[in-house]
């Protein structure tokens, strides 16, 4: 009986006789009618989706850059930013200080005009503005020279470490064939002291900007590599790097695009660090007379220079001045590294 009332249109009876309330009543209240719903129809009930455009690009669009957001954070660190705005201004200076006007030649023995005697350990002043050498020689022009030539030395070693360093890595944590002749390899080379090493190499060649190169090249890059390997086997087996080996990619394309992309912000550090840690291997082998020819001026040549004469008061400015100079530098590219190295990991990122 209840269900031939419904199925004629009447309202069911309830217990007291009164009508039931529907569904449909209690969801239509407040509803605002819709035009999309068909004459007839209940629209608390049913509703079609509208489509709009606009809305649905606006939901699936993300404005996140990782290089934009690295970038971001890095400026965040004001003294990051400052001591990258001290390298810059220096490197520029370093590198056009040769043909500004009134500059020195670093190799000339200056004398004094009227007697003819060489200016020796003549204190700064207006003619020499870091004051002269033993022998009469001009430290601002010597200071300059030299930091090109021991940044040179870095960016090229450290160029060499990274780049080989990375690829060696790369393929000695991913490729497990390769594991036990690296890693043999390593180890023997790794039981010899590096000054030896570099010590060996600079009595074989003959001492130059290309006997330190090479000699730093030969070992440099063994600790890059060690890094790398680590931190490639520790992701080398994730589920979306086997999904990959599963679907047939290139072992190349994995490297490239699952692995390396993981590890920047370490590459950075190690990349960042690796010019000041060259830069004193120079400073390291000059002072114990394994660096560049003393006609050859650099950062180690200029300390050790200094060193000999820092014990008489009114010649230590021909250590502090060069000292000063190489303490800006590597503290500079420690300092950004650390900072880079910091804004390139993507949970710092939001």
């Amino acid at each position: 009986m209840r269900a031939t009332r419904l199925m004629g249109g009447h309202a069911p009876v309830g217990p007291q006789g009164a009508p039931e309330a529907q569904a449909g009543d209690s969801l239509a209240e407040g509803v605002i009618p819709n035009p999309a719903v068909p004459p007839g129809e209940n629209p608390g009930l049913f509703a079609f989706a509208t489509f709009s455009e606009e809305a649905a690009e606006r939901t699936g669009y993300s404005d996140y850059s990782y290089w934009g957001s690295t970038i971001r954070v890095f400026l965040k660190n004001r003294v990051a930013v400052a001591l990258l705005v001290i390298i810059v201004a220096l490197l520029t200076f370093t590198v056009i200080q040769p043909i500004l006007p009134g500059q020195k030649s670093p190799t000339r023995i200056y004398t004094d005009p009227v007697t003819g005697i060489q200016l020796r350990n003549r204190p700064p002043d207006r003619e020499h503005w870091f004051g002269t050498n033993s022998i009469g020689q001009d430290l601002w022009a010597r200071i300059w020279s030299g930091t090109r030539t021991s940044l040179l030395i870095g960016i090229f070693v450290g160029l060499w470490e990274v780049l080989f360093g990375i690829m060696v890595g790369t393929l000695w944590g991913y490729v497990r064939q390769l594991d036990f002749v690296l890693t043999e390899f390593y180890n023997v080379i790794s039981n010899i002291p590096t000054t030896i090493i570099l010590m060996l190499l600079a009595y074989i060649m003959r001492p130059s900007f290309q006997t330190m190169v090479i000699a730093m090249c030969a070992t440099g890059w063994l600790g890059m590599a060690r890094f790398v390997r680590n931190q490639v086997m520790i992701i080398r087996d994730r589920e979306y790097n086997l999904a990959s080996r599963c679907l047939g990619t290139p072992t190349s394309r994995i490297i490239m695009k699952n692995l390396l992309p993981y590890l920047v912000s370490v590459i950075v550090l190690r990349m960042a660090l690796a010019i000041p840690g060259t830069i004193g291997w120079e400073v390291f082998l000059t002072y114990i007379g394994l660096g560049l020819p003393l006609h050859i001026p650099s950062l180690g040549n200029l300390v050790n220079e200094g060193r000999q004469a820092m014990m008489s008061p009114s010649l230590r400015y021909q250590l502090f001045f060069p000292a000063a100079v190489l303490s800006v530098i590597t503290i500079s590219f420690y300092v950004m590294g650390n900072a880079f190295s910091d804004a390139a990991d993507p949970r710092n990122h939001y």
